[in-house]
């Protein structure tokens, strides 16, 4: 491959492997088939309360328009913090543990749950190149207890990691738990993985804990021919300490999503909720939250606490690597609201509760 080649398919895969954001990345995957419902045409997943994503045009004039203010994130800016899980956490507890970005690690009733993990240096569909991770996983992969289910919200490369995934099946052949469609994705990478593909509303018995499917407003895509051709959520996990609400990646819009999970789930001991990758709002609105949009759907959500996450592992757009917990912190006090109600951890951090 030529040195200008590379460079264009890096700079391809470095703006739209991970992004809300048409991926620009040539897929060859089977995709989902199955009957039209309220939101599958036949052909394409949709939000009936969402808007498409972004056009490539839209993308080049975000990427290469001369008013962008990309701020320069470091190279490297490690965790103070490292997390040893142990085998297990039983009774009337959970243990959260923040690997970083999208990824945790959830011990409750004897259970092992990973959410969106992503071990990989790169968040991108090649490994020379695409958005590369500032700091290391909060839990060494070797330090991980026996993992029994993995929950993957949707087939971005920041939160649907094959290479993670096969890992993973190789030492411990968890279920995975997905939203239609990226089954398909995940065994056309490794025929091993156990992925198991559900739709919206779907309750999926873990045994000692169950995780249902919440429509969330985002959407999906590996490659410019497979867009919306499987489907996203975010999980609602019921355990012994509670019910928790994670929301893995989501535009605000005007809070129905997360307004409709306090009516169907509700009361929720706790919400994961992003508040990173948003600028320019522009470009971003539709499909991620700021840290206000976050402030708001957690009342909306009305979850007892909140943990933020999405945020200082992978610069995908434009903001600064501190902005997010500076605004978070900023639109906590203009709604009045303590700063310990909605608390952003770094990777190798836990919560008990």
């Amino acid at each position: 491959m030529n040195i200008t080649r590379r460079r264009a398919l890096g700079w391809l895969a470095g703006t739209a492997a991970a992004l809300g954001a048409p991926l620009v990345w040539m897929s060859q995957m089977k995709t989902y088939a199955g009957p039209p419902s309220d939101h599958f045409d036949g052909a394409r997943f949709f939000d009936p309360d969402g808007v498409p994503p972004k056009s490539l045009v839209d993308l080049l004039r975000w990427q290469l328009g001369s008013n962008r203010q990309r701020q320069a994130w470091p190279e490297w800016v490690p965790s103070p913090h490292a997390d040893t899980p142990p085998p297990a956490v039983n009774g009337t507890k959970a243990r959260l543990s923040y690997v970083g970005h999208a990824s945790w690690l959830v011990q409750t009733a004897g259970l092992n749950i990973l959410i969106d993990p992503v071990w990989s240096m790169r968040a991108s569909p090649v490994a020379w190149a695409g958005p590369k991770r500032v700091n290391d996983p909060g839990i060494a992969f070797e330090a991980l207890p026996k993992i029994d289910v993995v929950l993957v919200s949707h087939g971005h490369y920041d939160h649907l990691d094959t290479a993670t995934l096969s890992r993973l099946t190789a030492r411990f052949a968890p279920r995975v738990i997905t939203p239609l469609g990226n089954d398909v994705t995940m065994r056309g990478a490794d025929a091993a993985i156990k992925a198991e593909a559900f739709d919206w509303h779907d309750r999926v018995d873990l045994g000692g804990a169950a995780v249902t499917l919440a429509p969330t407003r985002h959407w999906s895509a590996r490659g410019l021919f497979d867009r919306n051709k499987a489907l996203w959520a975010s999980f609602v996990l019921e355990t012994p300490a509670g019910k928790l609400y994670i929301v893995c990646d989501s535009g605000y819009g005007e809070g129905k999503h997360f307004r409709g999970v306090a009516q169907a789930h509700g009361p929720l001991r706790l919400a994961i909720l992003p508040i990173g990758a948003y600028e320019p709002r522009w470009f971003m609105q539709d499909q991620h939250m700021n840290p206000a949009d976050a402030v708001k759907a957690l009342a909306d959500c009305g979850a007892a606490q909140a943990l933020a996450h999405h945020h200082g592992t992978f610069q995908l757009t434009d903001e600064a690597i501190d902005a997010p917990v500076v605004a978070l912190h900023a639109a906590l006090d203009e709604a009045n609201l303590p700063r310990e109600r909605f608390v952003a951890l770094k990777p190798g951090q836990v919560v008990e509760i």
